[in-house]
Formats: structure tokens, C-alpha cells, sequence
């Protein structure tokens, strides 16, 4: 064995007992959230001040059967505006029951609808007269404005009623249209979002067809670390609305806290995807929910001093508190990581996790692609353009590298968006971007496509054919960030 491979064996070996590699301090219990820390390299060049990123994952454990899922307390806001009539009202009914349908007697439901004015339809109650519940609903007819803020505000009232630590609190909130009475902007919405995950709340929010406005939807859902989906297609409402509430059933823990505290000399420098507090050597942020056999991370690039070879530095400790939703316990777990150092560039290349580097290439991607909006909301679409089409070559030059169908396929769709910037494509593909945007920044690692899209297959004919347009030739990618 050369010199190069013995130092990499002996180099991984002391990663793994020091706790660099481990999951977390421990055997995890098989209720229990999985807490995995890892520098995206393990292994860094010696005598050198430079920056790497720590991700911190935290996997849901696997609910063993259905009937193991903590009881759930559910607000069902549905738009009922004149805009709403027709197939649109009817797949919302249609929507809504089949998501009822899936409660138990052990859950809350409560079903709020809103034009110009909010009514309650079906005051918080337990799920054990289905049909009547049905019948309220069908009754729902589709007229006024569209009072968005006032029917979340309503529906968290209902909420309330019931609110134990014990139960998943959540509202879904379906709008076709912009809100126009009341608050109405992003910020606002938002500023709502946020008050209500203090008080354990999250907003699914669905957004059905071209005309609502989907910062304010996608806002409301993130500052409550809730989901946002785009439906294009009212025949898609039933199947989308299902899939976002069948995934709130696999809630296992909420009240979820993760603390950082890198080591002297350590410098946080910012936290990727994910809003937290940054003061000194401490970064806190929060969750909502986990969900079961769901990863969710927390990326934070660090600042290390430079090191002399052949040492060991500590790097961070991370600690994690959150609520079991099944042994009803409050679970604390932590965990280590540390860095060594050498002078072989080559074997810090070959301690490089995958797994880490592929998460921050894809929030690297995020913040592109956002710039890119920014860039077409300014009316900037040339730019906007070629930095999306950058965006795809990166995103496909690092999917190779890294063996990623998700980076790869994430190329594709920034190729796609490169194509539909003009007037005529924009509103819908503005939608579909900020809904690939707000999942990615909650570690989403596939995205549905837009409606008339079957499969990954169908759009890299489609991006292929639109490569084949002189517009559209690929151009260098971008630098990847240290």
C-alpha cells in the first residue's frame, strides 16, 4: 500500500471514531430521528485559511403502520370566489372529501371558505360523521372576492380549538385568485406565516391556475415551514391535494431545534436554503415538522483556519431537540464533526462526500435560479436566459461528475425555464419556479412537472430539441462556489 492510500485509510479511520462520519452520539432508537453530520470534505488543505460546508440531516423515522401516525388537526381553506366556478369549485369539493375521507375518529377537521367575507362551513369537530361533513361541502357555491388573509386567519381560529402538542396542526389553503380584500401582499402573508409556526401552525398552500400570485402563496408556506405546490390544471387538484395531505398524515416529530456551535476559530459564515439566527460561534434554527423516511437539512458554510498537517480540528457540535410524536417524549440528540488536514490536494479531492457536495450545488443552483427570476421580473429576459441556461450546464457538468439523476435532472428544468421566459409562457413558468424553488429549499430532491410533462423522459426530449435553437446554445457554467 502506498503512502497516499495508507494516509486516506488511516485518515477515514480516525473520521469514523471521532465521531466525523458517525450519525449522531449513539445507536439511534428506531423511533427516533436520525441526526447525521458531515463536512462536505472531511479532509482539507493544510496552512490555508478557507471555507467548506457542514450539513446537518435529519431523517424521520419509518412509521410502521398507518395506524401509528399521531392524530392530526386540520383546517380546509378553500377560495370560493366568482373566478372558482365551474370545474374549479367542483374539483375543489371533489378535492376536499377525498382528503377527509383519509381522517380518522382520533382527528380534527374544520372546513373554512372565503369570497368577500369568511364562514366557517364546519366548525372544528372530530372526524366521526363523514357524510355530513361531505354534505356542507357539497353545498359550497362560487362567488364575491377573495379575502385570502382573513379565511387563513379564520382557520387558524379553528385550529386553536383543539391545539395540543400531541396532534399535527395544519392548514391547507387552496386560491385561485390574488387576494384582494384585506392584506395582500407577500410580506404581509408571510409576517402570517411566521406568527402562526410560532404557535406550531403550518400552511400547505395550493395555488390553481394562472392568476393567483404565487410569492404570496409560496411565502406563506415557507415562513410557516409549510409546503406550496402549483397546480396548473384544475383535473390535477384532486391528485396534488392528496399527495400534500397524505404527507402531513407522516408527521413524526415537530418543535424541532437545531443548535450549531463551531468550535473557537470556526467561523460561521451563512446558512444556505434556510433562515436561522447567526450570533458569534452559535447558529439556531428551526423546523415545524419532520416527516417519516423524509430527510430535511440544515447546510451552513463555515470559515476554518488554516492548520498545520497532519492535524485534527474540531469543527462543530450539533445538537437537536425535538418532539416525538410517538413516544410523546421530548428527544435530545448531538453530534461531532472534525477535520483533518493535509498538504495532498489529491487526497482532499478523494474524501470529498457525494452526498454533501451534491446538497450544495443543488441550494447553489436555488440561488441562481432565483436570481434569474429576479433578472425576468425586471424585464431583464436576455440575462435572465443565459443565466438559467449557465445554471443547466452547471447543474449537468456537476451531475456527471457526481453520478446525480437529480442534479441532472434539475439542469433540465433550468433549460426548460430558459425556453418559456417570454410573455406568452411566463405566468405559468414563474409559477412552476417558485414552487421548484420553495421545495428545494426544504431539501426536496424530485419536483412534480408541469402539467402536459409525463415524464423526466419526455422533458429531455423537449430541452433537447429546444438546445438545437442557436438561443439556447449552452454556455460555460458558472464557478462552483469554495
Amino acid at each position: 500500500m502506498n503512502d497516499s492510500r495508507r494516509f486516506l485509510h488511516s485518515t477515514i479511520r480516525s473520521l469514523i471514531a471521532c465521531g466525523c462520519l458517525a450519525w449522531s452520539t449513539g445507536q439511534a432508537a428506531a423511533s427516533q430521528v436520525k441526526l447525521s453530520v458531515q463536512l462536505a470534505k472531511p479532509l482539507l488543505v493544510a496552512n490555508k485559511k478557507q471555507t467548506t460546508f457542514l450539513k446537518a440531516g435529519l431523517t424521520g423515522f419509518e412509521l410502521k403502520k398507518e395506524t401509528d401516525r399521531a392524530p392530526v388537526n386540520v383546517s380546509i381553506v378553500l377560495d370560493k370566489s366568482g373566478s372558482m366556478r365551474g370545474n374549479k369549485i367542483r374539483h375543489a369539493r371533489e378535492a376536499a372529501k377525498m382528503a377527509i375521507g383519509r381522517l380518522n375518529n382520533d382527528d380534527i377537521v374544520s372546513v373554512v371558505t372565503y369570497d368577500s367575507v369568511v364562514r366557517v362551513l364546519v366548525p372544528a369537530t372530530k372526524v366521526s360523521d363523514k357524510d355530513t361533513i361531505f354534505a356542507q361541502i357539497d353545498r359550497i357555491p362560487a362567488n364575491g372576492s377573495t379575502a385570502l388573509f382573513a379565511g387563513v386567519s379564520k382557520g387558524a381560529k379553528e385550529l386553536r380549538k383543539f391545539m395540543t402538542k400531541d396532534r399535527v396542526n395544519r392548514i391547507f389553503l387552496l386560491s385561485d385568485g390574488q387576494a384582494n380584500v384585506g392584506p395582500k401582499t407577500p410580506g404581509e402573508l408571510g409576517e402570517l406565516g411566521a406568527s402562526l409556526a410560532k404557535e406550531g401552525i403550518s400552511v400547505t398552500t395550493l395555488g390553481l391556475g394562472l392568476g393567483y400570485n404565487e410569492d404570496l402563496m409560496s411565502q406563506l408556506a415557507l415562513k410557516s415551514d409549510g409546503r406550496h405546490s402549483f397546480i396548473e390544471d384544475a383535473t390535477q387538484l384532486a391528485q396534488i391535494f392528496n399527495e400534500d395531505f397524505g404527507e402531513m398524515l407522516t408527521v413524526v416529530a415537530q418543535e424541532v431545534e437545531v443548535k450549531i456551535s463551531c468550535e473557537p476559530g470556526v467561523r460561521p459564515v451563512r446558512l444556505l436554503g434556510r433562515e436561522g439566527d447567526i450570533s458569534g460561534q452559535t447558529v439556531v434554527t428551526d423546523l415545524n415538522q419532520i416527516y417519516s423516511k423524509q430527510e430535511q437539512y440544515i447546510l451552513l458554510e463555515v470559515e476554518i483556519p488554516a492548520t498545520s498537517a497532519d492535524q485534527q480540528r474540531s469543527i462543530a457540535k450539533v445538537d437537536l431537540k425535538y418532539s416525538n410524536l410517538e413516544t410523546k417524549t421530548t428527544d435530545r440528540l448531538s453530534s461531532s464533526v472534525e477535520a483533518r488536514f493535509t498538504q495532498s490536494e489529491k487526497l482532499v479531492a478523494q474524501s470529498e462526500s457525494k452526498e454533501v457536495m451534491i446538497t450544495c450545488i443543488s441550494q447553489i443552483a436555488l440561488e441562481n435560479n432565483e436570481k434569474a427570476t429576479a433578472l425576468r421580473d425586471l424585464g431583464r429576459i436576455s440575462e435572465a436566459r443565459r443565466l438559467l441556461i449557465s445554471n443547466g450546464a452547471f447543474l449537468d457538468l456537476n451531475a456527471d461528475k457526481y453520478d446525480s439523476s437529480f442534479l441532472r435532472n434539475y439542469g433540465l428544468l433550468n433549460s426548460f425555464s430558459a425556453q418559456n421566459l417570454d410573455a406568452e409562457n411566463w405566468g405559468a413558468q414563474r409559477k412552476q419556479m417558485r414552487y421548484e424553488q420553495s421545495r428545494l429549499s426544504q431539501g426536496a430532491q424530485s419536483f412534480r412537472n408541469r402539467a402536459g410533462v409525463k415524464s423526466q423522459e419526455q422533458l429531455n426530449r423537449i430541452v433537447q430539441k429546444q438546445q438545437q435553437q442557436p438561443l439556447l446554445q449552452k454556455t460555460v457554467p458558472p464557478k462552483q462556489k469554495k
